[in-house]
């Protein structure tokens, strides 16, 4: 025989499972479905692929998303992204974008733009990929830039950070990768800043 069964205190809540943080896994739903695009083509991605990169059941996808291409609405927008990429002084602007790059990359693994390289992968998708790139990051740096020329200028502040991008998490050279984030931006930052205060 087994003793009598403990009973939880009057009032007291029963523990049952723990509750999901739903930011928490709307995020990570969207880092593994942006880790997927950046390596195969969007008709390719299942939403099981997305749920076993981000440790959750699609079901929760079809939660929290609807279904495939809502998820990949937002995965193929650069909005939030860009406004933490753009978020300081245009004085300091250069630093600050080289500075989110990297950090993003090496402590959050993931980049804020270096998804565009991706795009001829992606078919229509990718049409959908450039226009929100062009229209949230590069336009909407533009329209901070004061002067002549001011898209030709964004154009070449932004394609220069995708090239550090692109040499930093996809080549993975060497010698970059084993520098301190503070001495690439050092490095780098001048040369973007020169094309966002002239």
């Amino acid at each position: 025989m087994t003793g009598p069964r403990a009973q939880a205190p009057e009032g007291a809540l029963a523990e049952g499972p723990p509750r999901r943080d739903a930011g928490a896994t709307r995020a990570a739903i969207l880092r593994a479905a942006r880790h997927l695009l950046a390596r195969q083509a969007h008709a390719d991605i299942t939403l099981k692929a997305v749920a076993e990169r981000a440790g959750v059941s699609p079901p929760l996808i079809l939660k929290y998303f609807g279904n495939k291409d809502t998820l990949f609405s937002q995965v193929m927008s650069f909005d939030a992204d860009a406004a933490a990429l753009l978020d300081a002084p245009l004085s300091e602007l250069g630093r600050h974008m080289v500075r989110h790059v990297l950090v993003s990359q090496t402590e959050h693994g993931a980049d804020p733009v270096l998804r565009i390289v991706f795009a001829p992968l992606h078919g229509e998708q990718g049409d959908i990929l450039r226009a929100n790139f062009r229209t949230q990051v590069t336009e909407r740096l533009g329209a901070r830039l004061e002067g002549p020329d001011a898209g030709l200028r964004a154009e070449l502040a932004v394609g220069a950070l995708l090239g550090l991008g692109v040499m930093f998490g996809i080549a993975r050279g060497t010698r970059l990768r084993a520098a301190g984030v503070d001495d690439i931006v050092d490095r780098c930052a001048p040369a973007i800043q020169a094309q966002l205060t002239p």
